[in-house]
């Protein structure tokens, strides 16, 4: 894929790219799901870019969307099933029906709500 590509990627290419990546460099012991978390809060550069880096923005961006689907391959959860079931889960905790303040989400947010 070339950058004016603008198919869709599923996240089982991404899966399926980044397990033989590992494999091709003997990485498969080093990724331990603890080591890909710590990965991931490294990725904290993030919230430092500004939109005009865009280019940079994006490499960091999927720094931490690899991380995530490595990381939910070596722990054998289907990231795109749980990330639909995340949606419902969040649609019936907040109805779009109910007015949300800023204070309120904020206050009212668990640690695992996006």
């Amino acid at each position: 894929m070339t950058e004016g590509d603008h198919r869709s990627v599923s996240l089982d290419l991404l899966k399926q790219k980044m397990a033989d990546f590992a494999k091709e460099r003997d990485w498969d012991q080093f990724h331990s799901p603890r080591n890909l978390l710590l990965a991931l809060v490294r990725s904290r550069e993030i919230g430092r870019l500004e939109k005009e880096e865009k280019v940079h923005l994006g490499e960091e961006l999927s720094d931490v969307l690899l991380y995530l689907v490595r990381l939910s391959d070596i722990c054998g959860v289907d990231l795109g099933k749980a990330a639909l079931r995340k949606v419902e889960l969040n649609a019936i905790k907040y109805p779009a029906s109910k007015q949300y303040a800023a204070t309120t989400i904020t206050n009212s947010r668990s640690v695992g709500d996006v």
